[in-house]
């Protein structure tokens, strides 16, 4: 069964309160996605390998840490995912970031892909999907689906805000990918909307209605 780490830090607890807030406005609402994505993405990073180097300080050589291993892949759900893109960016930036777009077909409810690139070598990549909300888990499925259909071997899932419903659904289809979230919330309301939530994360990222 895959994980699912909660990265519950004062500084992301703080920061999240505040993008709930229906008072909070889209400049902000940006801001502080990508400073919570950043945040969280110390702990989706924690399993990096490292490669012993030498140097040469201005007092002496020495061997030290320096990343190895796997390369990584960002792919934002559109469109919301696109708010937590440059988080990751500021912490790792020769990741390649692919882009993926989904709808949803209004008679059978399920997610259609509308869009999709990839970086040439996501076979070699470890892959981190994006998206704010993991709401039913439907998208996030179809996301799975797609990066793996297109050669993904590693897979990871990053959202701010999940209904344990979401949860459950992609460990249901994905059990072997692992789930990092800033809050697991209390439910889905009969809209399919997260309660308590924080709305509609692309209305609020991008000012729409």
């Amino acid at each position: 069964m895959s994980k699912v780490i909660v990265t519950d830090h004062p500084l992301i607890q703080h920061k999240l309160t505040i993008m709930r807030d229906k008072e909070t406005g889209s400049k902000d609402f940006r801001q502080l996605l990508t400073e919570i994505t950043m945040l969280m993405g110390y702990e989706v990073t924690r399993d990096l390998q490292l490669v012993d180097v030498e140097i040469e300080t201005p007092v002496v050589k020495t061997t030290q840490k320096m990343i190895s291993g796997k390369k990584l892949g960002i792919v934002p759900i559109l469109r919301a995912g696109l708010g937590m893109v440059d988080g990751f960016i500021s912490l790792i930036p020769a990741a390649k970031v692919g882009h993926l777009g989904l709808y949803r077909d209004p008679e059978t409810l399920k997610p259609v892909e509308y869009y999709s690139k990839f970086p040439q070598d996501i076979d070699e990549r470890e892959m981190i999907v994006v998206d704010p909300m993991l709401a039913t888990g439907g998208s996030a499925v179809a996301a799975i689906d797609v990066l793996k259909a297109n050669g993904a071997k590693s897979i990871k899932l990053v959202n701010l805000v999940a209904a344990p419903e979401g949860i459950a659904e992609v460990q249901k289809y994905h059990n072997d990918v692992d789930i990092y979230v800033a809050s697991i919330d209390e439910k889905l309301n009969d809209h399919g909307y997260i309660v308590p939530g924080l709305g509609d994360a692309g209305d609020r990222l991008f000012g729409t209605k």
